[in-house]
């Protein structure tokens, strides 16, 4: 895979979530920046006669945007798409002073370069190559899975009896009236443990910042880009009789295609079209298991940045004022996010990167920093922190299994990473905080099956009450069983850095 990376988040205690909401005038309308913070960071400067993609970010009136589209036009720039409704606009241009021109107008509150390299004709977190699953192994897998009355590749699945998903489907397997939309590298939805839950007319193609709803432009560009199929499997991989079994395996889940198809970059004009799109189409919970290229952290200090920053958070929080969930993986750097420096050295990730240290309370990962987005860290199969998931007191929300190559199972593969569905028809084991959050994904579902008229402040506070904290670990943290420790821990039994709230339980949420 091109990009499958990892993810950093900022601590959203109140303070920190009412200064981004105060400094980018984040809810449409509101009043002009605050001042800047300070980080060290690069601008994007496209190369005479290249385009670059921006996001141009005004008023949600009429008349502002019109004006702003004038001066836009004015300025030698392409409209691709307008969102009126938070006065986010996409634009295309080969003028290297576009984005510096359009922060002069007036009503233009924030605009910048959503990339640092031109434009060509089209960041998850997984960690580690995919591990395909046999014929001669799933022939092992199903003779005990089959003795036990199982999906016949059920065995493998710890992870579903770690959290109680086992059991829970027996209660509650999920509502139909539930959508979990995929916001990834997109879903063959011709798998044959996907089809059944599989909802096309919540899915789209939105790379380049535009909705694509023609029949299959949902679909993976290829089949190494197999990253979302694998998600959706862990989302909603029906119950019937074939291969794997999702945590909800009753819900819908749909697919909104992020990915360029190249690069399999996530760029920013892509994600704020899914959000859009999925608040639009009536989806419940988002799942978010990538950050928004070309920046690891993007620097309110850099307006190009700034601007990503408000477009993907006025896209992402417009879709929970529409009822939408959003959950996002916390990345796979064994980082404590909520240190004050840390080593940025993949941005850009599109062109030549540019090392900088940078303070995760004043630089952000997008999406998952942003306000009301919960952020989910990975644990392996004894129930303790992935040796490479992220990590910080007052920044992790929950936890779920993402898998652990170091802990390993009672399972016929004696696999500790998570297996689900992959494109044509085959399934695999990948690790990583991608594979956490759709977990907790799959318990939202659940308990928005068993709560339907919860909104997603109430969801979130449900997440975090059922949860199973473990506390944080007596003895000092050495994930990779080299002698040396890797983290630490830092709070008590109800919260703290390693796990949040806890390890999500899907059998108390449909209880």
């Amino acid at each position: 895979m091109a990009h499958l990376r990892s993810r950093r988040r900022l601590a959203l205690a109140v303070p920190v979530a009412l200064s981004l909401t105060a400094s980018l005038g984040f809810l449409p309308g509101a009043a002009a920046a605050a001042p800047l913070t300070t980080a060290t960071s690069a601008s994007a400067a496209p190369a005479d006669g290249t385009e670059l993609a921006y996001v141009v970010n005004t008023k949600t009136d009429r008349h502002t945007i019109e004006s702003v589209k004038r001066a836009i036009a004015r300025a030698d720039g392409t409209v691709v798409v307008t969102y009126d409704k938070i006065g986010v606009i996409v634009v295309h241009s080969a003028d290297p002073d576009f984005g510096k021109r359009l922060r002069a107008v007036r009503g233009v509150q924030s605009a910048g370069a959503t990339r640092t390299a031109p434009l060509t004709a089209a960041g998850t977190t997984d960690e580690g190559a995919a591990q395909y699953l046999t014929k001669a192994q799933a022939a092992k897998v199903a003779a005990r899975s089959t003795a036990s009355g199982e999906e016949p590749l059920e065995a493998d699945q710890w992870d579903l009896r770690a959290i109680g998903a086992d059991k829970a489907a027996k209660i509650n397997p999920g509502s139909r009236n539930v959508t979990v939309a995929v916001i990834d590298t997109g879903v063959d939805d011709t798998h044959p443990d996907l089809a059944p839950n599989f909802s096309a007319a919540q899915s789209a193609n939105c790379v380049g910042g535009k909705a694509d709803t023609s029949y299959g432009a949902w679909r993976p560009a290829n089949a190494d880009h197999y990253h979302g199929t694998h998600v959706a499997g862990e989302i909603a991989a029906a119950r019937n009789g074939i291969g794997v079994a999702g945590v909800a395996p009753n819900v819908k889940v749909a697919g909104i295609k992020v990915a360029d198809p190249v690069s399999e970059l996530f760029y920013p004009e892509s994600v704020v079209c899914a959000f859009v799109f999925a608040a639009d189409h009536g989806v419940e919970v988002t799942n978010n298991s990538y950050y928004v290229d070309p920046w690891l952290y993007n620097c309110m200090d850099d307006p190009d940045q700034r601007a990503i920053v408000d477009a993907v958070n006025r896209a992402q929080l417009y879709a929970q004022h529409k009822g939408t969930l959003n959950l996002a993986s916390a990345g796979n750097s064994n980082d404590d996010l909520d240190s004050h420096a840390l080593v940025d050295d993949s941005s850009p990730d599109d062109s030549t990167t540019v090392p900088r240290t940078v303070d995760p309370h004043e630089c952000f990962d997008v999406p998952t920093q942003l306000p009301g987005v919960v952020t989910v860290s990975a644990t392996g199969v004894t129930s303790t922190k992935a040796y490479y998931s992220s990590y910080g007191d007052g920044v992790i929300d929950i936890a779920a299994p993402g898998g652990d190559k170091y802990r390993i199972p009672d399972t016929p593969s004696k696999n500790g990473r998570i297996l689900s569905t992959m494109p044509n028809n085959q399934y695999a084991f990948l690790q990583g905080t991608s594979m956490a959050s759709p977990h907790a994904a799959g318990v939202a579902a659940l308990l928005k099956s068993a709560h339907p008229s919860a909104t997603p402040a109430r969801l979130q506070a449900l997440l975090k009450a059922q949860a199973d904290n473990p506390g944080c670990p007596t003895d000092p943290y050495d994930g990779d069983g080299d002698g040396v420790v890797d983290a630490t821990c830092v709070g008590g039994k109800r919260v703290n850095g390693f796990y949040g709230f806890g390890i999500v339980n899907a059998l108390r949420a449909v209880k």
